[in-house]
């Protein structure tokens, strides 16, 4: 039984509603922020400067400055000053290495020594208080890097 042409076009609409339901469906779980992630930094305590691993980025007059090799200064700070958490209970089994990720906060003298589990999305206070980074937030807080490091 050879199918018309109006029935292909049927299936073809019904096909393309359903992967763009599915898609739309997808595409809001995955940007869904939890209800328990709370803001880093605020207005009493906001992000001064940051060093992550060896490059770093500083608040100088309006704007924020950035180590050189960063391409994506603006980006990157705005990333990191929004930045929301979830706290939760120790993990266990962390397969990757920590980087160091040291935070000044303004008008705080003393920096404070984090450390941020990049692939699990997992921040370690020097309290040693654990928090989760939502997976929307996190490829922005990776800084974009010049091909030609000098």
């Amino acid at each position: 039984m050879a199918l018309t042409r109006r029935k292909w076009n049927n299936i073809i609409i019904f096909a393309s509603i359903a992967m763009v339901a599915i898609l739309t469906f997808l595409e809001g779980h995955r940007q869904a922020i939890p209800e328990d992630a709370q803001p880093l930094f605020d207005q009493q305590a906001p992000l001064f400067q940051l060093q992550y691993d060896d490059l770093w980025l500083a608040q100088q007059g309006f704007g924020w400055q950035c180590d050189p090799q960063v391409l994506n200064c603006r980006q990157w700070a705005e990333a990191w000053s929004g930045i929301l958490v979830s706290p939760i209970a120790k993990p266990t089994g962390i397969s990757t290495p920590a980087h160091e990720l040291v935070i000044q906060i303004r008008d705080i003298e003393t920096p404070q020594l984090w450390l941020i589990y990049p692939e699990e999305g997992l921040l370690s206070s020097p309290a040693g208080n654990w928090y989760r980074i939502p997976p929307s937030l996190r490829p922005s807080l990776q800084p974009i890097l010049r091909l030609d490091n000098p």
